[in-house]
């Protein structure tokens, strides 16, 4: 009875079933991350365990990236390296929605003994495939227990903050994206779904929400804003009436809640009067990718730059302390120096506090790749690395204004009770994304930091990208 591939182990007294070992590798956006979770949610509910290590596991999962030549690459390379030292993988996400050269998957032509292959958010069909190559062992008595999970799932975040995801998909067609072809149109949650999850997770210790989708503000487009139901009461179907929800939840519980992709629509200006009041961060992120309107057309964008910049002075106006982050592309295809030069501009018109840039990259399947006047490798990061100088100026001088202010700060880690100092973020820092709060020793011997809580701090210096504070 010693030999590993039994799946049973024994007691003294009787025999028990060895659950069967998952390994599970996620790679990507955050939007990859809760397609995760899903999948993780679901393989613990029927009995399935994860394992740390591929020699340890009966199959693994990989849940790829494929939106840019670098994620594919490194979700190739991970396919790969779980092939060669496991051999059972199954493939999801958008690498998995890729077609090659010839119109056959891109996964399979490049590693033909995975054996399965999914696109995003298919939870179902990779429940399947683990049925098919792993099945879950029948155990008479643990059969009869109903399986208990938690609305909130899974999470592969810390404790303490945690993604939720309220639709999938996108509307848009931008010629340097492919997403629209890997994840479909928008599908939007049912509204008391995505409550019913936000609690749980405020339930569980959650103390910062992060609200994601491919598109944010056009939540509920798709279903013509229909009327949804919460806790016996109707709310529509609508980015606002969804944050405000939001917010009177996170409110019972001290936590704070964070919007990301919403793009520049009118209806976000109804978002700025929450965030101005401290009911919602005051945070957007909105990805602008570019100001030149005649580039934005031919990047099919739904917004104007002339009028992004309105719009951020009345957002301003409204809610002085907001912050703003974005991301651009630099050196898309038929560019002139006149069209870069006016992003610049706007750059510093706008005065942005976060900002990434990528230059462009002609990923496959997009239609931007056939526009003329594509620009050199060299010139393209070129440009990009000028744009980030202008950024990171901005940046630099925005944070030191931000010197001998207090401000609330969420730690994310606290060694020895923070005696030694730690790491957190302000309203102002997105986890991953943005920078941090280094925190100081505190002066007082009975002060104490731990993970997932707050506590005030005093800014007293810049380091980089980040800031420096003394908890008080």
């Amino acid at each position: 009875m010693n030999n590993p591939q039994s799946s049973l182990s024994v007691n003294n007294t009787s025999l028990t079933p060895k659950a069967p070992q998952v390994g599970f590798v996620s790679l990507g956006c955050p939007k990859a991350l809760t397609d995760s979770e899903l999948i993780l949610t679901q393989l613990s509910a029927e009995g399935y365990q994860t394992s740390k290590s591929y020699a340890g596991a009966d199959l693994v999962i990989v849940n790829t990236c494929g939106f840019i030549d670098a994620a594919v690459k490194e979700s190739l390379d991970t396919i790969g390296e779980a092939l060669a030292e496991n051999g059972k993988v199954i493939v999801t996400g958008c690498l998995g929605a890729k077609q090659d050269g010839v119109g056959k998957n891109l996964v399979q032509s490049i590693h033909p003994k995975v054996l399965a292959v999914t696109g995003p958010h298919a939870t179902q069909e990779v429940m399947d495939a683990v049925h098919t190559h792993l099945p879950r062992l029948h155990d008479p008595y643990l059969d009869l227990v109903p399986q208990m999970v938690s609305a909130a799932g899974i999470k592969l975040t810390p404790k303490h903050f945690a993604y939720l995801k309220i639709s999938e998909g996108c509307n848009h067609r931008c010629t340097f994206c492919i997403i629209p072809s890997m994840r479909g149109d928008l599908v939007s949650r049912p509204i008391g779904d995505v409550l019913v999850e936000a609690r749980a997770l405020f339930e569980s210790g959650v103390k910062e929400l992060l609200v994601i989708s491919q598109d944010t503000s056009a939540y509920g487009v798709d279903i013509k804003y229909r009327t949804g139901f919460w806790d016996g009461k109707p709310i529509r179907s609508r980015t606002l009436e969804l944050t405000q929800a939001l917010a009177e939840l996170a409110d019972q519980y001290s936590a704070w809640i964070r919007l990301h992709y919403v793009y520049p629509y009118p209806s976000v200006d109804e978002l700025i009067p929450l965030m101005a009041t401290g009911r919602v961060l005051p945070y957007l992120d909105v990805p602008f990718q570019h100001s030149h309107p005649a580039v934005l057309k031919r990047m099919k964008r739904p917004a104007d730059g002339e009028k992004n910049i309105e719009r951020i002075r009345a957002w301003r106006e409204v809610c002085p302390q907001i912050v703003i982050r974005s991301t651009f592309i630099a050196g898309f295809p038929g560019e002139t120096q006149e069209e870069f030069q006016h992003l610049l501009d706007f750059l510093e018109e706008a005065q942005l506090d976060r900002v990434g840039c990528f230059a462009y990259s002609p990923v496959e399947g997009a239609s931007a790749n056939a526009l003329p006047g594509m620009l050199d490798a060299s010139e393209r990061d070129a440009r990009r690395e000028q744009f980030m100088q202008v950024a990171e100026a901005i940046s630099v001088k925005k944070l030191e204004k931000r010197v001998g202010t207090t401000m609330q700060v969420l730690v994310d880690s606290a060694p020895a009770m923070g005696r030694k100092g730690g790491v957190g973020r302000s309203y102002a820092d997105a986890p991953e994304i943005d920078g941090v709060v280094h925190l100081l020793a505190p002066q007082k011997i009975s002060k104490t930091l731990k993970v997932g809580e707050f506590t005030r701090v005093q800014i007293v210096a810049t380091q980089g990208h980040d800031l420096v504070g003394l908890p008080i």
